[in-house]
């Protein structure tokens, strides 16, 4: 079985990009880690294909050498933060629209050309006060992932909300310095959820 972990940074996470095996020091090496726990005797090949700084629109460029041609059994997606991030300081933000469509693309080129079963991620911020004010462009596009997961994922991650709250109970920098880049607590909780989400895929 092959599961491909696609994305920008938070999926990158420093791996080294000459080995797709290599998961780098971020979520997908604690998804790796658990799924190879509960699933000892499965024969699980992860490779990581996530590249910092990419947004929607990267991805869609970049999808058929980087996910039709590998042919994954399972992919996972977490992009979307750039998307607004990169617009952020002239708040000249993408267009939802445009969003959508790149995501769309995507979506539709794995159901049409592969037979993987589809994760999403929903793209996400901690409350951390200097971004605040991404959430009029990222709260709308969040929708946005949420109604293209129900309509092509077969597991849904809402990262956003369950960040959130963990916030709670204790400060955003416990699981991230930025907001959007988890540290190693952040990175250990999300690789949890996603080795759940991963035995929800193995259940369907």
């Amino acid at each position: 079985m092959k599961l491909l972990f696609q994305g920008d940074s938070i999926t990158d996470a420093g791996r080294d990009r000459s080995d797709p095996h290599n998961l780098g020091n971020g979520y997908p090496k604690y998804a790796a880690q658990l799924i190879e726990k509960r699933h000892p005797f499965d024969n699980i090949e992860f490779i990581d294909l996530g590249i910092s700084g990419d947004r929607a629109e990267s991805l869609r460029a970049r999808w058929q050498s980087d996910c039709v041609d590998v042919q994954p059994d399972v992919v996972s997606i977490l992009i979307g933060i750039n998307d607004t991030w990169h617009r952020a300081a002239e708040k000249n933000w993408m267009p939802h629209e445009y969003f959508e469509e790149c995501y769309r693309s995507i979506l539709t080129d794995i159901k049409e050309k592969t037979s993987a079963k589809i994760i999403i991620l929903e793209q996400f911020l901690l409350p951390v006060p200097d971004k605040a004010f991404f959430r009029c462009d990222l709260d709308p596009k969040i929708q946005i992932t949420r109604a293209l997961a129900r309509e092509f994922a077969d597991v849904f991650i809402p990262l956003d909300g369950m960040l959130a709250a963990e916030c709670i109970d204790r400060e955003p920098t416990y699981w991230s310095g930025d907001g959007v880049h988890p540290n190693e607590n952040g990175a250990r909780l999300i690789g949890g959820w996603y080795a759940d989400a991963f035995d929800k895929v193995l259940r369907k």
